[in-house]
Protein backbone atom coordinates (compact mmCIF):
# COMPACT_ATOMS: atom_id res chain seq x y z
CA UNK A 1 0.00 0.00 0.00
CA UNK A 2 1.00 3.00 -0.56
CA UNK A 3 -0.32 6.90 0.78
CA UNK A 4 -2.73 8.31 -1.27
CA UNK A 5 -0.57 11.85 -1.52
CA UNK A 6 3.06 11.50 -1.99
CA UNK A 7 2.68 7.03 -2.60
CA UNK A 8 5.18 6.83 0.13
CA UNK A 9 4.86 3.20 1.45
CA UNK A 10 2.23 2.86 4.21
CA UNK A 11 3.75 1.34 7.54
CA UNK A 12 2.36 3.13 10.24
CA UNK A 13 -1.24 1.81 11.74
CA UNK A 14 -3.32 5.10 13.30
CA UNK A 15 -6.18 2.81 14.46
CA UNK A 16 -7.35 -0.62 13.36
CA UNK A 17 -10.95 -0.99 13.63
CA UNK A 18 -11.83 -4.39 12.67
CA UNK A 19 -14.19 -5.44 10.20
CA UNK A 20 -17.27 -2.89 9.32
CA UNK A 21 -20.14 -2.73 6.45
CA UNK A 22 -20.31 -0.01 4.79
CA UNK A 23 -21.61 2.72 7.20
CA UNK A 24 -24.05 4.04 4.36
CA UNK A 25 -25.24 0.86 2.46
CA UNK A 26 -28.52 0.72 4.57
CA UNK A 27 -30.57 -2.58 4.33
CA UNK A 28 -34.30 -3.64 3.39
CA UNK A 29 -35.81 -6.42 5.27
CA UNK A 30 -35.01 -8.49 2.77
CA UNK A 31 -31.72 -8.31 2.76
CA UNK A 32 -31.31 -8.84 6.18
CA UNK A 33 -31.34 -12.59 5.19
CA UNK A 34 -28.30 -12.44 3.02
CA UNK A 35 -24.86 -12.61 3.48
CA UNK A 36 -23.56 -8.64 4.50
CA UNK A 37 -19.78 -7.86 3.75
CA UNK A 38 -17.40 -6.50 6.10
CA UNK A 39 -14.44 -4.60 5.42
CA UNK A 40 -11.15 -3.80 6.82
CA UNK A 41 -11.36 -0.48 8.64
CA UNK A 42 -7.68 0.56 9.13
CA UNK A 43 -6.49 3.76 9.16
CA UNK A 44 -2.65 4.24 8.74
CA UNK A 45 -0.79 7.41 8.86
CA UNK A 46 2.01 7.94 6.38
CA UNK A 47 5.56 8.49 7.97
CA UNK A 48 6.35 10.92 4.95
CA UNK A 49 3.58 13.23 4.76
CA UNK A 50 1.79 12.75 7.70
CA UNK A 51 -2.05 11.91 5.96
CA UNK A 52 -4.14 9.89 8.15
CA UNK A 53 -5.83 7.19 5.57
CA UNK A 54 -8.04 4.56 5.02
CA UNK A 55 -7.14 2.34 1.80
CA UNK A 56 -9.73 2.02 -0.25
CA UNK A 57 -11.34 -1.34 -0.24
CA UNK A 58 -14.56 -1.17 -2.90
CA UNK A 59 -14.66 1.63 -6.06
CA UNK A 60 -15.85 4.84 -5.26
CA UNK A 61 -18.39 4.77 -7.67
CA UNK A 62 -20.29 2.23 -5.82
CA UNK A 63 -20.30 3.98 -2.21
CA UNK A 64 -21.23 7.71 -4.02
CA UNK A 65 -23.62 6.44 -7.44
CA UNK A 66 -26.15 6.25 -4.58
CA UNK A 67 -26.05 8.09 -1.69
CA UNK A 68 -28.49 7.99 1.37
CA UNK A 69 -27.60 11.51 3.07
CA UNK A 70 -29.50 14.57 2.22
CA UNK A 71 -27.89 18.05 3.64
CA UNK A 72 -31.36 19.43 3.64
CA UNK A 73 -32.49 17.62 6.55
CA UNK A 74 -30.45 19.68 8.86
CA UNK A 75 -31.65 23.17 10.15
CA UNK A 76 -28.42 23.87 11.80
CA UNK A 77 -26.28 22.81 8.61
CA UNK A 78 -29.07 25.01 6.57
CA UNK A 79 -28.37 28.02 8.08
CA UNK A 80 -24.81 27.36 8.58
CA UNK A 81 -24.91 27.29 4.69
CA UNK A 82 -26.95 30.57 4.62
CA UNK A 83 -24.77 32.26 6.27
CA UNK A 84 -21.37 31.07 4.58
CA UNK A 85 -23.08 32.06 1.31
CA UNK A 86 -24.12 35.65 2.38
CA UNK A 87 -20.50 36.08 3.80
CA UNK A 88 -18.74 35.09 0.82
CA UNK A 89 -21.32 37.44 -1.58
CA UNK A 90 -19.64 40.44 -0.02
CA UNK A 91 -16.16 39.62 0.73
CA UNK A 92 -15.67 38.92 -3.02
CA UNK A 93 -18.38 40.98 -4.39
CA UNK A 94 -20.27 38.26 -6.02
CA UNK A 95 -23.20 39.24 -8.88
CA UNK A 96 -24.72 38.62 -12.17
CA UNK A 97 -21.46 38.28 -13.88
CA UNK A 98 -19.94 35.95 -11.41
CA UNK A 99 -19.91 32.26 -11.61
CA UNK A 100 -19.76 29.68 -8.35
CA UNK A 101 -19.44 25.99 -8.20
CA UNK A 102 -19.82 23.47 -5.42
CA UNK A 103 -18.08 20.27 -5.97
CA UNK A 104 -20.44 17.36 -3.77
CA UNK A 105 -22.91 19.62 -4.00
CA UNK A 106 -25.60 17.86 -2.82
CA UNK A 107 -28.97 18.32 -2.80
CA UNK A 108 -28.39 22.22 -3.81
CA UNK A 109 -28.89 22.92 0.29
CA UNK A 110 -25.75 25.85 -0.19
CA UNK A 111 -26.42 26.74 -3.90
CA UNK A 112 -29.73 27.79 -3.68
CA UNK A 113 -28.60 30.86 -1.88
CA UNK A 114 -26.79 31.71 -4.69
CA UNK A 115 -29.48 31.10 -7.00
CA UNK A 116 -32.03 33.39 -4.82
CA UNK A 117 -29.16 36.12 -5.16
CA UNK A 118 -29.42 36.16 -9.04
CA UNK A 119 -25.54 34.37 -9.36
CA UNK A 120 -24.67 31.92 -11.87
CA UNK A 121 -24.12 28.99 -10.07
CA UNK A 122 -23.43 25.35 -10.75
CA UNK A 123 -23.54 21.85 -8.39
CA UNK A 124 -21.39 19.15 -9.17
CA UNK A 125 -22.24 15.95 -7.62
CA UNK A 126 -21.46 12.72 -8.11
CA UNK A 127 -25.12 10.66 -6.47
CA UNK A 128 -27.37 10.99 -9.22
CA UNK A 129 -30.53 10.64 -7.15
CA UNK A 130 -29.15 13.74 -5.04
CA UNK A 131 -28.10 15.88 -7.95
CA UNK A 132 -32.17 15.18 -9.71
CA UNK A 133 -33.32 16.50 -6.02
CA UNK A 134 -31.27 19.45 -6.51
CA UNK A 135 -32.21 20.35 -10.38
CA UNK A 136 -35.71 19.73 -9.81
CA UNK A 137 -35.27 22.26 -6.66
CA UNK A 138 -33.93 24.99 -9.44
CA UNK A 139 -30.06 24.01 -8.41
CA UNK A 140 -28.33 23.57 -11.97
CA UNK A 141 -26.61 20.66 -10.97
CA UNK A 142 -23.71 18.07 -12.70
CA UNK A 143 -23.89 14.52 -11.88
CA UNK A 144 -20.32 13.57 -12.20
CA UNK A 145 -17.67 13.23 -10.14
CA UNK A 146 -14.79 16.12 -9.91
CA UNK A 147 -11.32 16.13 -10.69
CA UNK A 148 -9.23 17.44 -13.43
CA UNK A 149 -11.01 15.95 -16.60
CA UNK A 150 -14.42 17.39 -15.41
CA UNK A 151 -12.92 20.67 -14.23
CA UNK A 152 -11.78 21.54 -18.02
CA UNK A 153 -15.28 20.60 -19.38
CA UNK A 154 -16.80 22.94 -16.91
CA UNK A 155 -14.18 25.51 -17.42
CA UNK A 156 -15.10 25.92 -21.54
CA UNK A 157 -18.29 27.45 -19.34
CA UNK A 158 -16.39 29.96 -17.89
CA UNK A 159 -14.14 30.20 -15.05
CA UNK A 160 -15.11 30.23 -11.23
CA UNK A 161 -14.83 33.06 -8.88
CA UNK A 162 -15.67 31.00 -5.78
CA UNK A 163 -15.19 27.40 -5.90
CA UNK A 164 -17.02 25.24 -2.28
CA UNK A 165 -15.85 21.83 -1.19
CA UNK A 166 -17.59 21.31 2.13
CA UNK A 167 -17.08 17.74 3.47
CA UNK A 168 -16.21 16.28 0.55
CA UNK A 169 -11.95 16.03 0.84
CA UNK A 170 -12.37 13.07 3.12
CA UNK A 171 -14.38 11.06 0.21
CA UNK A 172 -11.85 11.62 -2.32
CA UNK A 173 -9.40 8.79 -3.66
CA UNK A 174 -7.70 10.34 -5.56
CA UNK A 175 -6.84 13.92 -3.61
CA UNK A 176 -4.61 14.62 -6.40
CA UNK A 177 -6.41 14.55 -9.18
CA UNK A 178 -9.56 16.10 -6.95
CA UNK A 179 -7.30 19.52 -6.13
CA UNK A 180 -5.51 19.69 -9.81
CA UNK A 181 -9.54 20.13 -10.61
CA UNK A 182 -9.51 23.37 -8.61
CA UNK A 183 -6.47 24.48 -10.64
CA UNK A 184 -7.71 23.94 -13.53
CA UNK A 185 -11.40 25.40 -12.75
CA UNK A 186 -10.61 28.14 -10.38
CA UNK A 187 -10.12 31.68 -12.06
CA UNK A 188 -6.89 33.84 -11.96
CA UNK A 189 -8.73 35.89 -8.67
CA UNK A 190 -10.35 33.51 -8.05
CA UNK A 191 -10.96 31.71 -4.24
CA UNK A 192 -11.99 28.59 -3.13
CA UNK A 193 -13.48 27.04 0.56
CA UNK A 194 -12.63 23.58 1.56
CA UNK A 195 -14.68 22.91 4.62
CA UNK A 196 -13.46 19.15 6.82
CA UNK A 197 -13.32 17.94 10.00
CA UNK A 198 -9.93 18.77 12.06
CA UNK A 199 -8.44 15.72 12.22
CA UNK A 200 -6.24 17.55 15.62
CA UNK A 201 -9.63 17.17 17.18
CA UNK A 202 -10.52 13.63 16.03
CA UNK A 203 -7.15 13.15 17.53
CA UNK A 204 -8.19 15.14 20.72
CA UNK A 205 -11.67 13.93 21.03
CA UNK A 206 -11.63 10.37 20.23
CA UNK A 207 -13.68 10.61 17.61
CA UNK A 208 -13.17 7.39 16.04
CA UNK A 209 -16.72 7.20 14.37
CA UNK A 210 -15.16 9.84 11.80
CA UNK A 211 -13.40 7.18 10.73
CA UNK A 212 -15.70 4.57 8.02
CA UNK A 213 -14.45 3.50 4.51
CA UNK A 214 -15.92 6.23 2.43
CA UNK A 215 -13.71 8.51 4.71
CA UNK A 216 -10.66 7.92 3.16
CA UNK A 217 -8.36 10.60 4.57
CA UNK A 218 -8.05 12.97 7.15
CA UNK A 219 -6.53 16.40 7.34
CA UNK A 220 -4.58 18.76 8.90
CA UNK A 221 -3.35 22.06 7.45
CA UNK A 222 0.47 20.70 7.69
CA UNK A 223 -0.65 17.86 5.18
CA UNK A 224 -2.96 19.75 3.36
CA UNK A 225 -0.81 23.02 2.72
CA UNK A 226 1.77 19.80 0.62
CA UNK A 227 -1.20 18.83 -1.26
CA UNK A 228 -2.25 22.18 -2.35
CA UNK A 229 1.29 23.45 -3.42
CA UNK A 230 1.83 20.21 -5.27
CA UNK A 231 -0.79 21.85 -7.76
CA UNK A 232 0.28 25.51 -7.68
CA UNK A 233 -2.40 26.64 -5.08
CA UNK A 234 -2.02 28.11 -1.40
CA UNK A 235 -4.14 28.47 1.49
CA UNK A 236 -4.37 32.76 2.46
CA UNK A 237 -7.03 32.34 4.88
CA UNK A 238 -8.43 29.79 8.04
CA UNK A 239 -11.67 29.86 9.88
CA UNK A 240 -11.87 27.05 13.03
CA UNK A 241 -15.09 26.28 13.04
CA UNK A 242 -17.52 23.93 15.53
CA UNK A 243 -19.30 21.97 12.96
CA UNK A 244 -18.78 18.28 12.66
CA UNK A 245 -17.35 18.00 16.03
CA UNK A 246 -14.74 20.73 15.11
CA UNK A 247 -13.90 21.95 11.70
CA UNK A 248 -11.74 24.08 9.24
CA UNK A 249 -12.46 26.24 6.57
CA UNK A 250 -9.75 27.14 4.30
CA UNK A 251 -9.41 29.95 1.47
CA UNK A 252 -7.32 28.73 -1.10
CA UNK A 253 -6.33 30.43 -4.23
CA UNK A 254 -3.44 30.12 -7.22
CA UNK A 255 -0.25 31.15 -5.17
CA UNK A 256 0.51 34.79 -4.70
CA UNK A 257 -3.05 35.49 -5.88
CA UNK A 258 -3.92 36.77 -2.48
CA UNK A 259 -2.04 37.37 0.60
CA UNK A 260 -1.91 35.73 3.56
CA UNK A 261 -4.01 36.59 6.70
CA UNK A 262 -2.50 35.76 10.10
CA UNK A 263 -4.84 33.40 11.02
CA UNK A 264 -2.97 30.53 8.71
CA UNK A 265 0.46 31.34 10.92
CA UNK A 266 -1.70 30.79 13.78
CA UNK A 267 -3.25 27.69 12.79
CA UNK A 268 0.33 26.09 11.41
CA UNK A 269 1.78 27.28 15.31
CA UNK A 270 -1.55 25.22 17.47
CA UNK A 271 -0.85 22.03 15.17
CA UNK A 272 2.94 22.39 16.11
CA UNK A 273 1.91 22.03 19.28
CA UNK A 274 -0.20 19.36 19.64
CA UNK A 275 2.59 17.93 17.11
CA UNK A 276 0.62 17.40 14.12
CA UNK A 277 4.11 17.94 11.91
CA UNK A 278 5.64 14.76 13.62
CA UNK A 279 4.54 11.51 13.59
CA UNK A 280 4.33 10.93 17.50
CA UNK A 281 1.37 13.53 17.51
CA UNK A 282 -0.24 10.31 16.19
CA UNK A 283 0.35 7.79 18.14
CA UNK A 284 -2.12 6.23 21.19
CA UNK A 285 -5.41 6.71 19.60
CA UNK A 286 -6.28 3.42 19.43
CA UNK A 287 -6.28 3.33 23.62
CA UNK A 288 -9.16 6.23 23.32
CA UNK A 289 -11.03 4.18 20.80
CA UNK A 290 -10.87 0.81 23.06
CA UNK A 291 -12.03 2.99 26.47
CA UNK A 292 -15.08 4.82 24.55
CA UNK A 293 -15.88 1.62 23.51
CA UNK A 294 -16.11 0.22 27.03
CA UNK A 295 -17.41 2.90 28.47
CA UNK A 296 -20.84 2.38 25.89
CA UNK A 297 -21.13 -0.89 26.44
CA UNK A 298 -21.14 -1.35 30.09
CA UNK A 299 -23.60 1.35 29.99
CA UNK A 300 -25.92 -0.23 27.23
CA UNK A 301 -25.35 -3.44 29.29
CA UNK A 302 -26.41 -1.89 32.59
CA UNK A 303 -29.46 -0.22 31.11
CA UNK A 304 -30.64 -4.01 29.53
CA UNK A 305 -30.23 -5.07 33.50
CA UNK A 306 -31.97 -2.31 35.09
CA UNK A 307 -34.80 -3.04 32.42
CA UNK A 308 -34.63 -0.10 30.65
CA UNK A 309 -35.94 0.60 27.39
CA UNK A 310 -33.31 2.17 24.57
CA UNK A 311 -33.70 3.75 21.24
CA UNK A 312 -31.62 6.10 19.47
CA UNK A 313 -31.36 8.98 17.52
CA UNK A 314 -29.94 9.65 13.62
CA UNK A 315 -29.15 6.92 11.68
CA UNK A 316 -26.06 8.48 10.69
CA UNK A 317 -23.18 7.16 9.24
CA UNK A 318 -20.50 7.71 12.47
CA UNK A 319 -22.86 6.01 13.90
CA UNK A 320 -22.56 3.12 12.39
CA UNK A 321 -18.61 2.90 13.03
CA UNK A 322 -19.60 3.54 16.68
CA UNK A 323 -21.90 0.69 16.86
CA UNK A 324 -20.23 -1.81 14.72
CA UNK A 325 -16.78 -1.46 16.43
CA UNK A 326 -18.69 -1.85 19.36
CA UNK A 327 -20.57 -4.82 18.95
CA UNK A 328 -23.81 -3.19 19.60
CA UNK A 329 -27.44 -5.28 18.19
CA UNK A 330 -30.79 -5.06 17.79
CA UNK A 331 -30.84 -6.24 21.68
CA UNK A 332 -29.17 -3.53 23.05
CA UNK A 333 -30.66 -0.57 21.26
CA UNK A 334 -34.54 -0.81 19.55
CA UNK A 335 -34.38 1.21 16.72
CA UNK A 336 -33.14 4.31 15.68
CA UNK A 337 -35.41 7.84 14.61
CA UNK A 338 -34.21 9.82 11.77
CA UNK A 339 -35.42 12.80 9.86
CA UNK A 340 -34.74 11.33 6.12
CA UNK A 341 -37.78 9.55 4.74
CA UNK A 342 -35.10 7.63 2.32
CA UNK A 343 -33.37 5.63 5.52
CA UNK A 344 -36.72 4.96 6.49
CA UNK A 345 -38.11 1.16 6.73
CA UNK A 346 -34.55 0.33 6.74
CA UNK A 347 -31.96 -0.77 8.59
CA UNK A 348 -28.31 -0.03 9.94
CA UNK A 349 -25.54 -2.05 8.39
CA UNK A 350 -24.35 -4.62 10.87
CA UNK A 351 -26.28 -4.30 13.63
CA UNK A 352 -29.38 -4.23 11.81
CA UNK A 353 -30.91 -1.93 13.73
CA UNK A 354 -34.65 -0.60 12.19
CA UNK A 355 -34.98 3.07 10.75
CA UNK A 356 -37.91 4.39 12.07
CA UNK A 357 -39.64 8.35 12.37
CA UNK A 358 -39.17 10.58 15.49
CA UNK A 359 -42.56 10.43 16.05
CA UNK A 360 -41.93 6.47 17.19
CA UNK A 361 -40.39 8.37 20.24
CA UNK A 362 -43.20 9.55 21.48
CA UNK A 363 -45.34 5.90 21.00
CA UNK A 364 -43.15 4.13 22.49
CA UNK A 365 -41.44 6.59 25.40
CA UNK A 366 -37.92 5.18 25.87
CA UNK A 367 -36.05 5.85 29.09
CA UNK A 368 -32.90 6.33 27.16
CA UNK A 369 -32.36 7.64 23.68
CA UNK A 370 -28.86 7.81 22.59
CA UNK A 371 -27.58 10.75 19.91
CA UNK A 372 -25.82 8.63 17.79
CA UNK A 373 -24.70 12.26 15.48
CA UNK A 374 -23.15 13.45 18.56
CA UNK A 375 -22.13 16.96 16.91
CA UNK A 376 -25.55 18.32 16.51
CA UNK A 377 -27.10 16.61 19.91
CA UNK A 378 -28.09 20.38 21.17
CA UNK A 379 -30.32 20.67 17.67
CA UNK A 380 -32.00 17.18 18.41
CA UNK A 381 -32.49 17.84 22.20
CA UNK A 382 -34.53 21.08 21.48
CA UNK A 383 -36.88 19.18 18.61
CA UNK A 384 -37.12 15.88 20.81
CA UNK A 385 -37.24 18.12 23.93
CA UNK A 386 -40.42 15.82 24.75
CA UNK A 387 -38.32 13.06 25.86
CA UNK A 388 -37.59 14.90 29.19
CA UNK A 389 -41.41 15.32 30.13
CA UNK A 390 -41.61 11.50 30.81
CA UNK A 391 -37.99 11.35 32.32
CA UNK A 392 -36.31 10.16 29.51
CA UNK A 393 -32.48 10.78 29.16
CA UNK A 394 -29.92 11.59 25.96
CA UNK A 395 -26.83 10.12 26.10
CA UNK A 396 -23.96 10.47 23.48
CA UNK A 397 -21.10 8.32 23.33
CA UNK A 398 -18.35 10.14 22.08
CA UNK A 399 -16.08 11.17 23.08
CA UNK A 400 -16.63 9.50 26.17
CA UNK A 401 -20.64 8.44 27.72
CA UNK A 402 -21.84 11.83 28.90
CA UNK A 403 -25.71 11.65 29.82
CA UNK A 404 -27.33 14.85 28.53
CA UNK A 405 -29.82 17.24 30.90
CA UNK A 406 -32.56 19.17 29.36
CA UNK A 407 -30.97 23.02 28.23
Amino acid sequence: MSCAFCKAPLTETFVDLGKTPLANRYLTKEMLAGDEPFYPLHAYVCTACLLVQVPPVVEAGDIFGDYAYFSSTSAGWVEHARKYSAQAIERFSLNGKSRVIEVASNDGYLLKNFVAAGIPCLGVEPARNIAAVAGKSGVPTLAAFFGRKTAEEIAQGGKADLMAANNVLAHVPDINDFVSGFAALLAEKGAASFEFPHILNLIQGGQFDTIYHEHYSYYSLFTLEKIFAAQGLAVFDAEELPTHGGSLRLWVGHKGAWAETPAVAALRQKEVKARLDRIGGYRGFAERVRAACDGFKSFLREQRRLGRRVAAYGAAAKGNTLLNVCGITAADIEYVCDLSPSKRGLYLPGTHIPVVAPEKLRETKPDVVIILPWNIAPEVMREQAAVFSWGGRFVTAIPALQVREAA
